[in-house]
C-alpha cells in the first residue's frame, strides 16, 4: 500500500507546511496532538484483522511499579509517592511477529511520514529502535487491564488506536508534573494527580486515530478497560 492508501491525506496533509505547523503548535501548547481519522478505512480494516489474528501470540505480563519506573528508594517510606506502587497490565506482539506487509510497518518506514514527524516533533532526524523487537508493537488490553500512572523515559511517543475499548481505556495526562532534566521529581504535584485531587486531561481516541505525546514530564495513564 502507498502512503496515500494508508493515511487519509485529504485531511492529514503530511507534505503540507501549514498542516505540520498546526500540529507542531498543538503539541507545544497541549503536550499532545491527536490526528483524528488518520487511517483510511481499508488500511484500518486490514490492521484490525491483523491485530485480531495476532492476539493468541501476545505476551501478557502484569506488573507493579512506581510512577517513575525506577527501583524503590529505601530512604523513603513505602507510602511516599516515590515508592507507591501502581499496576500495569497489557499484552504485546513485537516487531518480529508483525508482517513486513503490515500497514503499521509500511507507515513506520515511510520517508514522508518520518519527515512530517520530524517537523512536528522538532527533531532533526528519527531512526528505528536499536532493539529490533521494539520498532513496531501491537498492544492489547483485556477487561480490567490498565496502564498505571507513569512518566516515560523517552521524550515522545507515537501511538495509533486500532480498536478502542467499549468502555474505559481512556488516556489521561497532566502536563509538567516534573522536570527530569534538572532532577525535579515533582513529588507534591505527582501525589495530587495519583490521589485524584488534581484533575487530569482525558483523551478518548477512536479507531484509526494517531496520537503524538510528550510523556517524559507529563504524568499519564490508561484507565481500566
Amino acid at each position: 500500500m502507498s502512503i496515500d492508501q494508508i493515511v487519509n491525506t485529504d485531511i492529514h496533509q503530511l507534505s503540507d507546511a501549514g498542516w505540520r505547523r498546526k500540529k507542531r503548535e498543538e503539541l507545544r501548547a497541549e503536550g499532545a496532538t491527536a490526528m483524528i481519522g488518520f487511517l483510511r478505512a481499508d488500511a484500518l480494516a486490514e490492521l484490525q484483522k491483523e491485530a485480531q489474528a495476532g492476539f493468541d501470540a501476545a505476551y501478557f505480563n502484569p506488573q507493579t511499579h512506581n510512577i517513575y519506573l525506577t527501583q524503590p528508594d529505601p530512604g523513603l517510606p513505602a507510602s511516599h509517592i516515590r515508592n507507591k506502587e501502581v499496576t500495569s497490565s497489557k499484552g504485546c506482539i513485537c516487531d518480529d511477529v508483525i508482517a513486513a506487509s503490515s500497514p503499521l510497518k509500511q507507515l513506520y518506514h515511510d520517508p514522508l511520514f518520518k519527515e512530517a514527524l520530524c517537523d512536528i516533533l522538532e527533531e532533526d532526524a528519527l531512526y528505528p529502535y536499536a532493539d529490533n523487537l521494539s520498532s513496531v508493537n501491537i498492544h492489547y488490553a483485556r477487561k480490567g487491564e490498565e496502564l498505571g500512572w507513569h512518566f516515560d523515559n523517552s521524550s515522545f511517543a507515537v501511538t495509533l488506536m486500532i480498536q478502542p475499548a467499549t468502555k474505559g481505556g481512556a488516556f489521561e495526562y497532566v502536563r509538567d508534573v516534573r522536570d527530569a532534566d534538572i532532577d525535579e521529581m515533582g513529588f507534591i504535584h505527582a501525589e495530587a494527580v495519583v490521589d485524584g485531587s488534581k484533575p487530569a486531561n482525558q483523551l478518548n481516541l477512536d479507531a484509526g486515530d494517531l496520537l503524538l505525546f510528550r510523556g517524559r514530564n507529563s504524568l499519564h495513564r490508561v484507565t481500566p478497560v
